[in-house]
């Protein structure tokens, strides 16, 4: 009887938290997904297909198998509630020639209209057998590539390679209006970050559009009327730094000199830099800076910034961040309690 009581009670206590609907986004705080666990989607990317959006993040929750390294997927038409949809992949150590304590970081899918494939990209990296004689050494530095017939996945390792024949750290993803799509990644020996237009394919980087010469990372991209706007991450490893943002009326430049995207002494309110998600509506068009909180010490704690931008005439600003609620048919938001 006391087992029966002691379950009962629990049922009580944990079926609201997995049935609560999300009524806002809060920024730095647990996001519970449909089931009530916090979100797994961390250095992740979104694209959205017809009225979905779905997020792929490294899944970094407890427990999970050492010898493998995973792509969380997650769906929602709203933005504020996410269906956790398994992992779309779960990588293991894709090369012989990787050693160390190798990492599978800031996943991005593309979707490809034409070939109706779903690309998933990656950053890969660790240590090169012969080479390297640290465990945390970052030697390898390429791009992974994997794909699937469904957005969920499952993905299947298809290669690794240097885009551009350059080494690959950080990357982020950019589609523009007409659909074209573009890999952002940061070179260190280069100091500073490329804007790469992949193939007709999406399956290979077909040229550098633009070389921003600034040693930066987290490289986020949006295209809102008229004007280019690329933020970065200055390269402080998991602490987090002033981000910064420069204009451009092209992919391929002049770009702008740097300015801070929000009060320096915030440290961009202790995130990074991920994507920018452009939600276009009926009545208006929000930009949504999405960063990532990061606890290296308990990553699986680490947390999502998700902050409506201001965002105009060459200016883009982070307000401090709030509880808001985002209308993605309209394409308005507004704080609680407004």
């Amino acid at each position: 009887m006391k087992r029966i009581f002691c379950l009962l009670l629990t049922l009580v206590c944990v079926l609201p938290v997995i049935a609560q609907k999300q009524q806002a986004i809060r920024p730095g705080e647990i996001w519970p997904d449909n089931d009530g666990h916090h979100i797994q989607a961390h250095g992740g990317g979104i694209i959205k297909l017809k009225n979905t959006w779905y997020w792929y993040g490294e899944e970094r929750r407890e427990g999970l198998d050492t010898n493998y390294r995973y792509v969380s997927c997650y769906s929602s038409t709203d933005l504020m509630n996410w269906k956790f949809n398994g992992d779309a992949i779960a990588l293991a150590k894709p090369d012989s020639m990787l050693t160390g304590r190798w990492v599978l970081e800031r996943p991005k899918v593309f979707y490809n209209a034409t070939t109706k494939k779903f690309v998933m990209y990656m950053h890969l990296d660790g240590g090169i057998k012969g080479i390297s004689h640290n465990k945390w050494a970052y030697d390898y530095a390429r791009v992974g590539v994997a794909v699937s017939n469904k957005a969920t996945g499952p993905f299947k390792f298809v290669r690794s390679f240097r885009p551009l024949e350059k080494e690959s750290r950080d990357i982020g993803q950019f589609i523009d209006d007409d659909g074209s799509a573009y890999l952002v990644f940061e070179c260190r020996p280069s100091g500073g970050f490329y804007i790469a237009k992949l193939s007709a394919d999406f399956l290979n980087v077909e040229k550098e559009v633009s070389f921003i010469h600034l040693p930066l990372e987290g490289g986020a991209i949006v295209h809102y009327k008229g004007l280019y706007y690329a933020v970065g991450s200055a390269l402080t490893g998991w602490s987090p730094n002033p981000n910064k943002v420069a204009t451009a009326p092209s992919l391929a430049g002049p770009w702008s000199a740097f300015t801070d995207i929000a009060p320096p002494a915030a440290k961009t309110y202790g995130a990074q830099s991920t994507m920018f998600i452009k939600v276009t509506g009926k009545k208006d068009t929000t930009v949504i800076f999405m960063g990532d909180k990061w606890d290296p010490a308990k990553l699986w704690d680490s947390r999502y910034l998700w902050i409506p931008v201001e965002i105009g005439d060459g200016k883009l600003w982070l307000p401090e961040p709030k509880p808001w609620i985002l209308d993605v048919r309209a394409g308005i938001w507004r704080y609680v309690g407004e």
